[in-house]
C-alpha cells in the first residue's frame, strides 16, 4: 500500500499533475470482508475460543467477500491481479478445510522450534493457519510457504497468492491517469 501510493504520487509529482486515488465500487465490502479477520485476528482470545469450522466458515466468506470487491472493481489497473491472488489464496484455504496450510518447517522461522513442536500437525497455528506436513497440504505451492531473507528483522510467511495481492494493490494505487495535454489551434498569421 505504501510503496504503490508513493510510486503514484512520486509519478503524478514528475509530470505536475494531481494525485487521483483509484475510484473504488462498493468500498464497504472491503470492511465488511474484513471483520471476520479482524475479529479472529485482534480480539484477545476470539481464535482460540471459537471452533476450527466457525474459523473456517468466517475466512472463506472473507476471502469470497474480497474476490467479490475485486471482481466488481476489475476494470482499475491491477485489480485482475488482485484478484488473481484472492483467488488462490481462497483455492488453497477451500482445498485445506478452510486454513491456509504452513509447514512446519516453516512455521519453525516464525516461532522458536519448541512452540512448534508443540503444536500436533493438522492444528491451527496462529488465526488463519494449520500447521501440516508438505505431503498432507492439497496445493502445497499455493501454501504460506515462502518466507523474507533469514537476515530480515520481519519475518512472516506468504503465499503465491499474497505476492499478487501485493503486487495487484500496488499497481492499483501507483497507476495514475495523465491529463491529457489541449492542442490549441495554431494562429494564422498574415
Amino acid at each position: 500500500v505504501f510503496a504503490g501510493l508513493v510510486t503514484g504520487l512520486v509519478w503524478t509529482w514528475l509530470n505536475s499533475s494531481p494525485y487521483q486515488p483509484p475510484n473504488l465500487k462498493y468500498m464497504w465490502m472491503v470492511f465488511v470482508a474484513f471483520l471476520p479477520q479482524y475479529f479472529l485476528l485482534y480480539l484477545p482470545g476470539a481464535s482460540r475460543n471459537a471452533s476450527d469450522v466457525l474459523v473456517a466458515i468466517l475466512l472463506t466468506a472473507s476471502q469470497i467477500g474480497l474476490i467479490a470487491f475485486a471482481w466488481l472493481n476489475r476494470d482499475l489497473p491491477g485489480m485482475r491481479i488482485l484478484l488473481i491472488g484472492a483467488a488462490l489464496n481462497l483455492t488453497v484455504m477451500a482445498a485445506n478445510r478452510g486454513f491456509m496450510p504452513i509447514s512446519p518447517q516453516t512455521a519453525s522461522r516464525l516461532v522458536s522450534q519448541d512452540v512448534v513442536d508443540g503444536i500436533p500437525i493438522r492444528s491451527r497455528f496462529g488465526a488463519k493457519d494449520i500447521l501440516l506436513t508438505p505431503e498432507q497440504t492439497r496445493l502445497e505451492w499455493l501454501a504460506d510457504r515462502y518466507l523474507p531473507p533469514a537476515w530480515s528483522p520481519y519475518q512472516v510467511a506468504f503465499s503465491l497468492g499474497d505476492v499478487f495481492l501485493a503486487f495487484g494493490v500496488f499497481w492499483v494505487l501507483a497507476s495514475q491517469k495523465l491529463p491529457t495535454p489541449t492542442l490549441q489551434p495554431e494562429r494564422m498569421t498574415s
